[in-house]
């Protein structure tokens, strides 16, 4: 465990929900850290993730806790158990979850290389546990020494855990979030690096730590992103590795996720039985064939075309082979070989640009092959030949750079002989990123000036998140925040959403809809989250504005306010609707809709048949409170409605209150009804009573285990 800190949210010995008694320091995240404590109720061991103060009220960080909470469906004891989020009560989140006591792998990687037959078991554990996972539609990405864990050092006992991709966002950062990129660059599938991941990405990262604990040492893959991409193309070295592993991890960590094992399934069988499922191989002559892997499939010989070679390079080699390079063009050495003299040009201007989704090249070039090279690159040229004073690896650099900024929606190479610039946009903050990381912003090789790359989020219309949101309504309509220039949402304009949803589940996958649309803009899910019983009430509540009508919660017993409105088991929810003190007239009808999907209906019922305003005022003035659900004691004498909370029905529940200028449903409801009844009664009286409601106004009541 670590050294607690005067700064840490939790120390030893503190006490949270009354249950769970903090031991000390699992770790420290970006995010959240992780705590060992002890419940005081069953003794058992337990790790709680918290989230940190500074992010205990971003609506982002909750739906990622709320994603991961969601793993508990997952049942295998190669994946860390999960349970429920709990809410101390100063407003702090933490996850629970079974304690694993046992090194990490990345500790056992910093004591050196592990044995053959320890990572094959290790190998075939993670990949039942990757199974089970992925069974149920849920991918890792971020797999890697730090996120195994050996229960009790046992190899056998090698167990997942951090399914939450809750790491730290800030600028260089091991593991980035968002929908562009998850995951360790050590260890991530070379698809992970442009945000595509399935099963086959965990596959990926899993044959990939495990040669790094048969090394001892982590892969060494560039000292910029850039490097990065590029290595992350190429097969990892396995030479001098031992069989099985040696084909092992060449087939989980393929380059192209279509020639790896296809699923956790098939690593688990080839382990057991290697020789059965060995492929087959490649025979002696065709080791010696090197095909990038970005070239497509050449077509049959009859038909293929003679295949373009590569212009720029050759013609830097014809003048090497020559003896006076450059040099000697331009000052005419060379006329009696290529020809008449080509005129000189002073600057030697060379202008590429994209723009509009058009390339355009124009200024001089110094021979046919680079204007050639350059016209398959652009739509637009205007090139002429001329001899300058430029380096000899002229060409070759403006190759090479032409390569880099080819992704970006906008650039421009401006150069004067060898100097110049490149000015670029991207609106993807990795690609900027590895642009400018790549070059040290500057120009490569020979060429002498600044590449200067402006991040800029693409514009998000209002039309794609009226689309997302219309996909994840399941409990009435979800709004956003109007984009405030009518069109689209601006790289700095967050997104805020209300509305209800009928359970975590939505609110996790529209959180996901939206992040993978939104880029870095901040999202904001202000929803309520029901259920299906409310959500049938929902849909077919009226349409009418909120009031000033306020509510007021205690607990029966205690008289103790409670404004947050969470009662616990064994509680008593005493509950006042607050008249304000222009309601003076009309009539209140009150309702309960709980969790189980029945709903109470508290003013007017059968024992208090009187809703009439007026009367409920009896001649006070101001704000006046009105109790629609009693203390336990003070029930059993007025014959009130009283409720105590029990473990049957836990969560969360809606206080409805309608001011109406006549009486509604054309007579007096039961006391307790089915939510279907209910909103039955609501569409057959809506024709009616649209027009007698003046207002409505609603409080969620929340119900929780201690």
């Amino acid at each position: 465990m670590l050294e607690s800190l005067p700064g840490d949210l939790f120390q030893p010995g503190d006490l949270l929900n009354n249950t769970y008694r903090i031991e000390g320091l699992l770790g420290r995240g970006g995010t959240s850290d992780v705590y060992k404590a002890r419940s005081e109720i069953s003794g058992n061991l337990v790790a709680l993730k918290v989230l940190k103060r500074e992010h205990a009220a971003n609506e982002d960080f909750h739906v990622l806790l709320a994603r991961e909470e969601n793993i508990r469906e997952i049942r295998h004891d190669a994946v860390v158990r999960y349970s429920e989020n709990h809410r101390t009560p100063d407003g702090h989140i933490y996850l629970l979850m079974d304690f694993v006591d046992g090194p990490a792998l990345d500790k056992k990687l910093k004591q050196g290389p592990m044995a053959k037959e320890d990572l094959l078991i290790v190998c075939r554990r993670v990949a039942q546990g990757l199974e089970a996972a992925h069974g149920r539609n849920i991918v890792h990405r971020d797999l890697s020494p730090d996120n195994i864990i050996l229960r009790g050092g046992n190899p056998a006992q090698a167990v997942i855990i951090d399914f939450g991709i809750a790491k730290d966002t800030n600028p260089g950062a091991e593991t980035i979030v968002g929908n562009e990129f998850a995951g360790k660059y050590s260890y991530a599938a070379p698809e992970q690096l442009s945000g595509q991941t399935d099963a086959r990405s965990d596959i990926y990262s899993l044959g990939a730590l495990i040669l790094a604990n048969f090394r001892g040492a982590a892969p060494k893959l560039g000292n910029n992103p850039m490097e990065v991409v590029e290595n992350k193309k190429n097969p990892l070295d396995t030479d001098g590795l031992p069989e099985p592993l040696k084909t092992l991890i060449n087939r989980m960590c393929d380059p192209d996720p279509a020639k790896r094992f296809q699923s956790a399934a098939e690593v688990v069988r080839f382990i057991d039985n290697p020789v059965a499922d060995a492929a087959p191989e490649p025979e002696a002559e065709e080791a010696t064939i090197i095909v990038p892997p970005s070239k497509p499939t050449p077509k049959p010989e009859a038909t293929q075309e003679p295949k373009p070679k590569s212009r720029l390079p050759l013609v830097l080699a014809a003048v090497v082979l020559v003896g006076g390079g450059v040099g000697a063009y331009v000052s005419g050495t060379l006329d009696g070989v290529i020809g008449e003299k080509l005129p000189v040009a002073d600057p030697f201007a060379l202008v590429v640009e994209k723009a509009d989704g058009t390339i355009s090249a124009s200024g001089f070039v110094p021979d046919e092959t680079s204007r050639t090279t350059l016209a398959d690159i652009a739509t637009q040229t205007d090139l002429a030949i001329a001899r300058g004073d430029i380096a000899d690896s002229w060409a070759l650099d403006i190759e090479t750079v032409l390569a880099a900024v080819a992704p970006l929606p906008t650039w421009k190479l401006s150069l004067s002989g060898n100097s110049g610039t490149l000015t670029a946009s991207a609106t993807d903050a990795n690609q900027a990123a590895m642009l400018e990381q790549a070059f040290g912003g500057q120009l490569p090789g020979a060429l002498e000036g600044p590449i200067e790359v402006a991040f800029k989020l693409p514009v998000l219309t209002q039309e794609t998140v009226t689309e997302i949101l219309d996909q994840h309504a399941n409990c009435g309509p979800l709004f956003a925040n109007a984009p405030a220039s009518g069109i689209g949402y601006a790289e700095a304009e967050p997104l805020q959403i209300k509305g209800p949803v009928a359970d975590t589940a939505t609110r996790v996958t529209l959180f996901d809809a939206l992040r993978a649309e939104a880029g870095a803009r901040r999202v904001i899910l202000d929803v309520d989250v029901l259920n299906p019983a409310l959500c049938v009430i929902e849909q077919h509540l009226p349409k009418a504005p909120p009031s000033t009508v306020d509510f007021a919660f205690s607990v029966g017993g205690e008289g103790n306010p409670n404004p947050s409105g969470r009662f616990y088991v064994g509680e008593n929810p005493v509950i006042d609707v607050v008249m304000p003190a222009d309601m003076t007239d009309g009539f209140l009808t009150v309702s309960i809709l709980d969790v189980s999907g029945n709903v109470f209906h508290l003013l007017p019922n059968i024992g208090r048949p009187d809703n009439a305003v007026a009367d409920l005022r009896a001649g006070q003035t101001g704000a006046v409170p009105v109790r629609v659900a009693f203390d336990l004691e003070e029930a059993q004498t007025n014959g009130g409605i009283a409720f105590q909370v029990d473990d049957t029905s836990l969560g969360k529940s809606k206080v409805l209150v309608l001011h109406s200028n006549a009486p509604l449903f054309e007579g007096m409801r039961p006391t307790t009804e089915s939510a279907t009844g209910f909103a039955e009664a609501l569409q057959t009286s809506a024709a009616a009573d649209t027009d007698r409601i003046t207002s409505l106004d609603t409080r969620m009541l929340i119900t929780a285990q201690p």
